[in-house]
């Protein structure tokens, strides 16, 4: 573990240096608010001591300037003018803790820990994000580059978004995307697939029930959209959706209320509908399977997926993507995929886009060789 003490005074620097040193940590030491900021952007501490009143740049700066430049590792002010007000301030623009002089020494090292156990529940909370709303984007061609810059645009805004394209092309990816980068990304992110619940369950799936109100309903059910309150929902395969559960979700658009199956009471929901389909619902308008009203309600912003063989380009970075995902995912040692490999598997149609891509990737490396050949791909995919 690495720590860096940041004190104008070098008997204090060098005294709580070599006690922390005894305890078994690396540490660093800086005698100015300057040289601090620019070890800690360059290198990676588990924890920074700072002292307040230092001449030039003050400890209250420097905590300042390592906020505003992202800068993560957790900050412990120290000052020997300790005072609550002072204190209060400090935690407030930042810091982890505040610790007054003279220092003791069971404090620092329950403070160092603290901080450590912060730290490392930070780190878990990101990879769990990750594994929950997924990777970002890979790809740098034209159509992801669009992409991106649409989501940049629309995620902080609350509008509608019709996500459109082929099956296994990325449509959730780009939903999580625009939950993730809004201003609603600390509230439910709650998904609904349209497609893969019976028309007579759709309403009490999204809108709820009460107990009593159908055979089976043998307890009070919230519904996805109440879930969702104050979040993002997202409506998958909405094409899919009947039209009687149409007409319920563009009154819910329309005044941001629902009623429970079984009940009068109107709940209100502040919620922000995402969907996506991979039909025509222009098409789908004209044969009277969907409702025109409820399309230019869920279509004030349409973002279309490319499909894959829209971006060959983009699958080298593909491959290599999910190869990482996959061994760390699985723990299987990681193959190379020869350059002719990889371009026989760019020139291939790819029917099922992204999630084809990926099967195809985990197939070779469990039965291919490493590295994997154009005969693997002639055995084991075309």
């Amino acid at each position: 573990m690495k720590i860096l003490i940041v004190d104008d005074e070098r008997s204090i620097r060098n005294s709580l240096k070599e006690i922390l040193e005894m305890e078994g940590y690396q540490v660093d030491t800086a005698e100015n608010g300057a040289d601090a900021t620019a070890m800690a952007e360059k290198e990676k501490y588990d924890a920074i001591f700072c002292d307040i009143k230092m001449p030039g740049m003050d400890g209250t700066e420097v905590l300042q300037k390592l906020v505003e430049d992202g800068v993560e590792t957790p900050v412990v002010m120290i000052s020997g003018h300790a005072d609550i007000d002072t204190a209060v301030d400090c935690i407030k623009k930042g810091a982890f803790d505040f610790i007054g002089k003279p220092l003791d020494l069971n404090r620092i090292l329950i403070t160092i820990k603290n901080a450590t156990d912060k730290a490392n529940l930070v780190t878990q909370t990101k990879i769990l994000k990750k594994k929950v709303y997924g990777q970002e984007m890979v790809g740098q061609s034209a159509g992801i580059q669009h992409i991106r810059e649409m989501i940049a645009k629309v995620a902080p805004t609350d509008a509608s978004v019709l996500i459109t394209g082929p099956n296994g092309s990325g449509k959730e990816l780009v939903a999580r995307s625009l939950h993730q980068l809004s201003q609603r990304s600390m509230m439910p992110y709650v998904e609904v697939n349209c497609a893969a619940i019976p028309s007579e369950l759709i309403e009490s799936e999204l809108f709820g029930h009460e107990k009593g109100s159908f055979t089976s309903a043998i307890k009070q059910h919230k519904g996805k959209f109440e879930q969702a309150d104050g979040g993002t929902l997202f409506l998958d395969e909405i094409g899919d959706m009947s039209l009687a559960a149409q007409a319920k979700v563009l009154r819910v658009l329309q005044e941001r209320k629902i009623s429970r199956v079984g009940s009068d009471k109107d709940i209100t929901v502040n919620v922000r509908v995402v969907s996506a389909t991979n039909k025509n619902l222009a098409e789908e308008i004209k044969k009277g399977t969907f409702r025109e009203d409820l399309y230019h309600r869920l279509s004030v912003i349409v973002i279309k997926v490319p499909t894959l063989d829209e971006r060959k380009d983009d699958i080298p970075l593909l491959i290599n993507h999910f190869l990482e995902q996959i061994c760390t995912e699985t723990a299987m040692p990681r193959k190379e995929f020869s350059q002719e490999a990889i371009d026989m598997l760019v020139q291939k149609s790819w029917t099922g886009n992204i999630r084809e891509l990926r099967n195809v990737v985990e197939r070779l490396l469990i039965l291919g060789n490493n590295p994997v050949s154009v005969q693997d791909i002639e055995d084991y995919v075309i």
